[in-house]
């Protein structure tokens, strides 16, 4: 049995090693260009390929470029409502503070007035 094994590998590999010669000749025969025909054809698809890529790199660039001036356009005019909430908050305060400020004194004038009226009651 061995024997017939090796013999049959034998022969595959023979067949595989002539069909492949043979699919090499073919090939060479039915080539429709020459060596130098398809170096210039991967020639002229490099630049090709390298212009498109040269292409697509500067929309990427002009893209980004679009896209951090919006972002910086968007941080300005968050940075301009921040100022005017913040304006606004400190005037609030500021209007707050002195409505306090007044309230206190009035309260202080009343309890000034009222202790005067009981010290005069009481005299």
């Amino acid at each position: 049995m061995s024997n017939n094994d090796s013999g049959e590998i034998g022969a595959f590999f023979a067949g595989f090693l002539v069909g492949g010669l043979v699919g090499a000749a073919t090939a060479l025969i039915l080539a429709p260009q020459s060596g130098e025909e398809t170096r210039e054809q991967i020639r002229q698809k490099t630049l090709e390929f390298q212009g498109k890529a040269e292409d697509a790199l500067a929309d990427a660039r002009a893209k980004a470029e679009a896209v951090a001036a919006d972002v910086k356009r968007r941080a300005e005019e968050l940075q301009v409502q921040s100022r005017v909430i913040l304006d606004e908050g400190q005037k609030q305060l500021a209007g707050a503070v002195e409505h306090t400020k007044r309230a206190a004194a009035s309260a202080v004038g009343k309890g000034e007035e009222a202790a005067s009226q009981e010290a005069a009651e009481a005299a």
